[in-house]
């Protein structure tokens, strides 16, 4: 039987799950899955913590109902939840990781690319500091605005701006990433 929830907003979506209707939470799973399952993948950088973390979190969304009420966008509402599980995971499975384990996963070093290989963009994006490169990334990743980063990682929008404008300028002045900024 197909959807019939798929053209209704998050929050119509939202309220026809406060009703009861199950079918509307499905929409919701479907609508954010991958989006969730990815940046669960960033934080953890695994692919089976990663659905574990997506679980975890329509698991968390689901216990909101009834009376769920969406303040603000879904991504903004599920950024901190996500976040916080994939660290969580993250760290409770460091934990019971050995030492040979750790060496088996580090693989060889791969061959240098051209100037503009996505390898040397995720080198860069490395050396920002965390902060930084979150800020960077649900801006430019996951398309989300600076008031909607402030509040999914509940800092002011100054704090936002900020970090977005030094890691843009550690990025233009980055050898490696020069040619990407106009001059």
């Amino acid at each position: 039987m197909p959807n019939v929830f798929i053209m209704d907003s998050d929050q119509e979506l939202i309220e026809l799950i406060n009703e009861g209707e199950a079918d509307a939470f499905e929409t919701l799973y479907r609508r954010y899955r991958d989006w969730v399952y990815h940046l669960a993948w960033r934080f953890t950088g695994s692919p089976q913590d990663a659905l574990d973390v997506l679980q975890e979190t329509f698991t968390y969304l689901l216990g909101k109902f009834p009376g769920f009420n969406l303040t603000a966008s879904m991504t903004t509402f599920l950024y901190p939840v996500v976040r916080h599980i994939s660290l969580t995971v993250r760290s409770k499975n460091r934990r019971f990781t050995s030492d040979e384990e750790m060496l088996s996963e580090i693989t060889a070093p791969a061959l240098k690319e051209s100037h503009s290989s996505r390898s040397e963009l995720a080198a860069v994006l490395a050396v920002l500091p965390n902060e930084q490169r979150e800020v960077l990334l649900m801006r430019f990743v996951d398309d989300m605005s600076l008031q909607e980063i402030a509040a999914a990682l509940n800092i002011p929008l100054g704090t936002v701006k900020s970090r977005l404008h030094h890691a843009l300028q550690r990025l233009r002045d980055d050898r490696r990433t020069k040619e990407y900024f106009l001059e």
